[in-house]
This record gives C-alpha cells, sequence and structure tokens, in this order.
C-alpha cells in the first residue's frame, strides 16, 4: 500500500517518477488564465485565517468572494448556507469544511486541500473534523506571520513567472500599472481583455454597460456599430500597451451567423433604444463583434480563449439571492462545433485569425474541438490552435487524462500550452504540480508500455515544453 500523498503521489511507474522530479517539478509557472485581484499583489495582502484565503467571503458591494469549488462541497454535506456564504464566524465556517472534506473521496478538493496545506504549511497530516483546530492554529499563524505566506512571498515560493489576470475592457488598470512601476516585483503580471458584457447584447444591462465603455473612451455615447468597434479598438490597444498577451470570452454557446454591418447597426440601436432582439438577432451582433474582436487580437499578437458550454445559475431561488459565481453552474450541452470553425475560417480568409484556445465544459466536445484544431493550425507557431487544458468541473484526475490522452489522438499532445489556475486563491498553485503528476504518469506509461521510446532528450523537451516552455513561446514571455 503506498502512503497517502507521498513524493510518488500519482506516479505509478519509474519512468514517471524520472519524468516528473527531473524534469517537471522544477519548471517556472505560467498561469496565463486566473482571477486574482491585481490589487492584492500589489498591496502585498496577508490574509488573517485560512478561512478568508479559502471560503472567502462578501464583498463590500454585497456580491461574494471565495472558492465555490469547497462551497459544493460543504453544501453536497447538509452544510447551512448560513457558514457558506453567511456571517457565521470564520473558525465555524472552517470547521464545517474541514468535517464535510473526508466525504470527498475521489474527489479533486481533497488533493488540493492536502496538496495545499502540505506545501504551504508543511502540515504532514489530513484535514478532518477532529484535526481541524491544528490546522487553523498553525495556518493562521504561519498566516499572520511568515514572510513567505504574503500573496507575493505565495507566488515567489510557487516559482510563478506569468500570472494573466481576467479584466473588463473599462477598467483603468489601475493596479496593473501599479505592479509595472514596482521594481519589487520580479514575477509579470499581464491584464487579459474579457469583453463578454459588450458581447452579450441580450442580456440584462448591456446598454447600461455601453455607455460606461463610450464613458472611458472620451464619447457620450456609441452611437453605431462602427463606434463600438472604434471603441474596442482603442481599450484593446491600450491593454497590449499594459502587456496583454490573451483575451478572453466566457460564452453560453459559440454563436456564427454573417450579417451586413447595417443589418448590425440596426440591431445595435434597436437594443440600446431598450428594445429586445432576437435569437437570431444576438448572434449576427456577436458574430460581427468577434470577428471584428478576432482580427485585432490577431493584429497585436494576443492570444484568443473562448471558453464554452457552461449553463449558469441554474438553480433560481439560490441564485437570485446570492447573485452570479456562487456555485450554481453546471454542463451544459450545447452543439456548436461548426459555429466555431465557422468563426475560425472567416477570419483565417484575410489571414487575420489569431492564436486561439478552445475550451468546453462538456467533456464530450473533446473529440470535436480535437479535429477543429487541426484546420486551422499554420506556421505563425507550433500550436497555433489549442484545446485548452481541463476547465472547471473536467478540472480533476479522469478530465486532464481524457484531455491530453484525446489531444494527443488527434493533435500534437508535444505542442500544448498546458495548466492554469482558473482560480481565485493565492494557494491554488499546487494545481500545476497536480497537473504535472497527472502528465507525466501518462507519458511514463506510454513509456513503460513501449508505445513511444525511451528518448530522453525528446522526453525532456516535451515534459518541459508542457509544463513551461510551451506557455512562455505561445505568450511571448
Amino acid at each position: 500500500m503506498k502512503a497517502f500523498m507521498d513524493k510518488d503521489f500519482m506516479l505509478q511507474s519509474a519512468t514517471a517518477q524520472h519524468l516528473y522530479h527531473d524534469y517537471a517539478a522544477d519548471m517556472p509557472i505560467c498561469d496565463y488564465h486566473c482571477h486574482i485581484p491585481p490589487r492584492e499583489i500589489y498591496e502585498n495582502r496577508r490574509f488573517e485565517n485560512i478561512a478568508q484565503v479559502w471560503l472567502g467571503g462578501r464583498n463590500p458591494d454585497g456580491s461574494y468572494f471565495g472558492d465555490h469549488y469547497k462551497w459544493r462541497v460543504m453544501r453536497s454535506n447538509g452544510v447551512p448556507e448560513e457558514y457558506i456564504t453567511g456571517d457565521k464566524p470564520d473558525r465555524e465556517r472552517f470547521q464545517k469544511f474541514a468535517e464535510a472534506l473526508p466525504m470527498a473521496i475521489g474527489n479533486p478538493m481533497y488533493h488540493w486541500t492536502n496538496l495545499e496545506l502540505h506545501v504551504f504549511f508543511g502540515y504532514e497530516g489530513v484535514l478532518n473534523g477532529d484535526t481541524a483546530e491544528e490546522v487553523w492554529n498553525l495556518c493562521n499563524d504561519k498566516l499572520q506571520h511568515d514572510p513567505k505566506l504574503t500573496v507575493r512571498g505565495l507566488i515567489e515560493q510557487s516559482n510563478v513567472a506569468f500570472i494573466g489576470t481576467t479584466d473588463d475592457p473599462i477598467d483603468d488598470l489601475y493596479w496593473h500599472k501599479k505592479i509595472k512601476e514596482d521594481p519589487t516585483i520580479k514575477f509579470t503580471v499581464a491584464p487579459s481583455f474579457r469583453p463578454d458584457k459588450v458581447i452579450n447584447i441580450n442580456k440584462p444591462g448591456f446598454a447600461e454597460y455601453m455607455g460606461k465603455l463610450a464613458a472611458v473612451v472620451g464619447k457620450e455615447k456609441l452611437a453605431c456599430i462602427d463606434c463600438v468597434t472604434d471603441a474596442l479598438t482603442k481599450r484593446i490597444e491600450f491593454f497590449a500597451e499594459m502587456g496583454c498577451r490573451a483575451s478572453d470570452h466566457g460564452l453560453d454557446y459559440i454563436p456564427y451567423r454573417e450579417a451586413t454591418k447595417e443589418e448590425v447597426n440596426a440591431i445595435y440601436q434597436k437594443v440600446v433604444k431598450g428594445e429586445t432582439c432576437t435569437t437570431e438577432e444576438a448572434e449576427k451582433y456577436q458574430t460581427y463583434i468577434l470577428i471584428h474582436l478576432g482580427k485585432q487580437y490577431h493584429r497585436l499578437g494576443i492570444a484568443m480563449q473562448i471558453h464554452y458550454n457552461c449553463l449558469r445559475g441554474v438553480n433560481r431561488k439560490m441564485n437570485a439571492l446570492l447573485g452570479p459565481d456562487t456555485g450554481y453552474d453546471m454542463i451544459n450541452t450545447a452543439t456548436c462545433g461548426g459555429e466555431i470553425a465557422s468563426l475560425l475560417s472567416a477570419l483565417n480568409d484575410t489571414d487575420e485569425c489569431p492564436k486561439t484556445i478552445i475550451y468546453s465544459l462538456n467533456p464530450a466536445d473533446d473529440a470535436q474541438i480535437g479535429t477543429i484544431l487541426g484546420c486551422f493550425q499554420n506556421s505563425e507557431v507550433p500550436g497555433k490552435i489549442q484545446h485548452g487544458s481541463a476547465w472547471w468541473f473536467n478540472d480533476h484526475k479522469i478530465g486532464m487524462e481524457e484531455q491530453m490522452t484525446r489531444l494527443a489522438s488527434l493533435g500534437l499532445l508535444g505542442n500544448f500550452v498546458g495548466m492554469l489556475t482558473d482560480s481565485r486563491s493565492f494557494l491554488s498553485y499546487t494545481r500545476h504540480d497536480y497537473f504535472r503528476r497527472i502528465l507525466c504518469n501518462i507519458i511514463g506509461q506510454w513509456v513503460e508500455d513501449g508505445e513511444y521510446p525511451n528518448d530522453e532528450k525528446a522526453l525532456e523537451k516535451i515534459v518541459k515544453g508542457i509544463c513551461f516552455d510551451n506557455a512562455k513561446r505561445y505568450f511571448n514571455l
């Protein structure tokens, strides 16, 4: 019987152990997509207790922040909501999470949580209801006093070279400017362009948001579709000046419906006046904007990330009570592979298709995505069109294995840009270690089974590439 989470955790062969320990473990981290706040990096925040880091709380505006993976674990164990997003004392909230965690056998949350305790706090035990007091005291003492456990300390000891945050087009990027001007910050933090609110013409708040976008570019209003695209171009250029390497689109599904500029302008005018649009009209507008954005990304060397197939806020009562991003989302089954291909093809017609990373929350889309990639690769960069790392509800051992084996079967795993945290927590960098162990175990097994030669030079290049080097090249770090 193997010890729980020892140095060879998840490494089931001698080759896997060699690849991980000698090539993967010490590689820098490129966390090219996450949701951590740049302000906390600049201010080098120090957390008061482990519950603040893991379970979050309420923002000044009444919205919630925290790890909704953990919230779902607690809800699934019957924990009352007042201990999750409510105002119960942090110690009591932490106790409820600790009591729920042992039930998460087979859930990546069990591994992530104990990895974080081991790596950042030196805790050799396991968290449960009985050890909660011991863990609480240990973690809080270190969080309050250990110089390595400030926000910057966590990033530096995790060997993070690059962080790509997620930022709205109207953001002034004030904290990114402050970070760039601070010579004591040795890692790179760059904004990523997230224009969902511009694209969501069929969702509440669109007209109000376009007014805010107008103000940011010095306009009283964005009167026409050309005004919209001009404003977006100005903001993308500003983001590029601030070091932006990637955009990100969180879409319900990928639309593709061609229309003339005149049609799109009429649809836009209609909605900003307060009228509603049909699904067909929304898709025409969205397609037009996506094509314009894609061309700008290509011109400026910015990668386009597309996340889709999430059905959000499905628990209407709780979504109304707590708002979005509080743990009430699920995998959707939208079928839009043809639309993705049409979008890339439209951009490719004029040689303006950007580097693109495609993520679906539905693992059933993996094979389709794998075949889309090969249709639009070219000589601009190896693996120009990428199958994004196993995302969200797929961010576990099975999901990672399936995503990587599918990519290997249909494309070139060796050019994969690898893992990202997609996280709001500064302790989540252990997820890169988790990923690297799974990666090395897969490749090691292929070598052990005689499916790939024991070619040291080739294996080193592949493993180091997927861990860091490919992302470094892809994002021009």
